[in-house]
């Protein structure tokens, strides 16, 4: 098949889609233990009220305003001989490292004030250094091919990656949870994950290079920049249809700890739920990316988030005692996950592609700091709105709970989701961007290069 004359690009070897991924397995052992267990570590071991943090992930999502812009800016108009992209990643490596430290090892003198205000900094350290890293890293991905079916195989196996990080942040967690000495646990962990994310990030940059003809590409006017996002059609839907998917998406993370123990009375199986989730989320990465070829990326996306409503819904009859329940719902959720962070870039990607076309800039960096914000925000607002229902609803920590506070929970956990990811699909069955429109945009941008 060829664009304008010009052969497709040739699918990557898959040598370099994996070097390229390898440090997702560092952050995303990170990004998972605090989206999976910080809040739970925090009320349940630290013993801040669940209140305070919610109102320090709030805050932080808001700062996020400010840094991923930035960084998705910056990243553009970044020009040195080592790439645009890749000298983020090394200097995000000292601050990932001191936040994530910090996180999980508060100093023991300090006041329940002084914990809070630790606590503040650390998360707030944290996403900052990691919006360095995960933005300049995904507009990469992004760069590496303009083969539209290639972009789907690229994250494809980032999501395959990054999991495993995830998998591993499950058997930290088993710890955290078993473990009479959480405190030193933590201490270990941290410590295990600074050295395994540097190095995997070293790695990348040694092995991977960058395309030449993209740098000093990038929009010189921010606003400009970000104004083209926001007038970019296809880019406003999709943003619109991330942030609703994933407000209800972050919920199996943050309260599935507090379910297992709480309503099904099994807080020994909570990493078995979350490996019941992941793993199908995983494997089912090599059908989605064949699917996509076959059906389309929209039709897919838009089966698998009804899948993962239907999934979340079922959550809301969990009680005690329902362990096959969650298990099989979990596995449904976590297939229909599988698409969304398979065909999510991908369709990001073909959209900056898009943008290309209409201003004749590379912006991908200010594209995924857009989405990245989007991402955390939702995560962050879930965090907010949990912190804030289980104090209101009269939440206990190690203790059991009334039914007020049982029902917050499931309805958290199963209505708020269900809503969410039916609202995205309807809007997202809106979305016009097809493969054959995509290849006309490529095979303009290739005749016109």
């Amino acid at each position: 098949m060829t664009n304008g004359g010009k052969q497709a690009e040739p699918d990557l070897p898959l040598t370099t889609i994996v070097d390229y991924n390898l440090p997702t397995i560092g952050t995303g052992f990170m990004f998972f233990m605090v989206s999976l267990y910080l809040m739970k570590f925090s009320t349940d071991v630290l013993l801040i009220a669940p209140a305070a943090m919610g109102f320090i992930f709030g805050a932080s999502r808001i700062w996020d305003a400010v840094t991923d812009p930035l960084a998705g800016y910056l990243s553009d108009r970044t020009n040195s001989r080592a790439g645009r992209r890749r000298p983020w990643l090394l200097a995000s490596i000292p601050f990932i490292a001191l936040s994530f430290y910090m996180m999980w090892n508060p100093a023991d003198e300090l006041s329940d004030t002084g914990v809070i205000i630790w606590m503040s900094v650390a998360v707030i350290g944290f996403y900052t250094s990691m919006t360095a890293f995960n933005v300049p890293h995904a507009s990469l991905g992004a760069e590496l091919s303009t083969n539209y079916h290639e972009r789907t195989r690229i994250f494809g196996v980032r999501h395959m990656i990054s999991n495993a990080g995830a998998l591993l942040a499950l058997v930290a967690m088993h710890q955290l949870i078993v473990r009479d000495n959480p405190r030193e646990i933590a201490w270990l962990v941290s410590v295990l994950a600074i050295v395994a994310m540097a190095g995997l990030i070293v790695w990348m940059f040694s092995r991977v290079r960058e395309r030449p003809e993209f740098q000093g590409r990038g929009e010189t006017n921010p606003l400009k920049a970000f104004g083209d996002v926001l007038r970019n059609k296809h880019a406003l839907l999709l943003l619109i249809v991330f942030f609703i998917e994933n407000l209800g998406g972050a919920t199996i993370g943050i309260l599935t700890p507090y379910v297992a123990e709480y309503v099904v009375g099994r807080p020994e199986k909570t990493v078995i739920y979350i490996l019941l989730y992941l793993v199908p989320s995983v494997a089912s990465v090599p059908i989605w990316v064949r699917l996509s070829r076959t059906v389309g990326k929209k039709p897919m996306w838009m089966f698998s988030m009804l899948v993962t409503a239907f999934g979340f819904g079922g959550m809301f009859f969990l009680e005690e005692g329902s362990d096959t329940l969650i298990s099989v719902l979990a596995v449904i959720c976590g297939l229909g996950a599988g698409s969304g962070a398979v065909v999510g870039p991908s369709i990001q990607a073909d959209i900056i592609d898009y943008d290309e076309y209409l201003t004749g800039k590379r912006k991908e960096g200010t594209y995924f700091a857009a989405w990245n914000f989007v991402y955390k925000s939702s995560a962050g607002i879930t965090l907010m709105l949990t912190g804030f229902v289980l104090s209101l609803a009269g939440f206990v920590p190690n203790e059991a709970q009334n039914e007020s506070t049982k029902l917050a929970l499931l309805s958290l956990y199963a209505l708020f989701p269900l809503v969410c990811y039916v609202t995205g699909t309807l809007i997202f069955s809106r979305f016009s961007l097809n493969e054959a429109e995509y290849r006309e945009i490529r095979q303009s941008l290739d005749t016109n290069s």
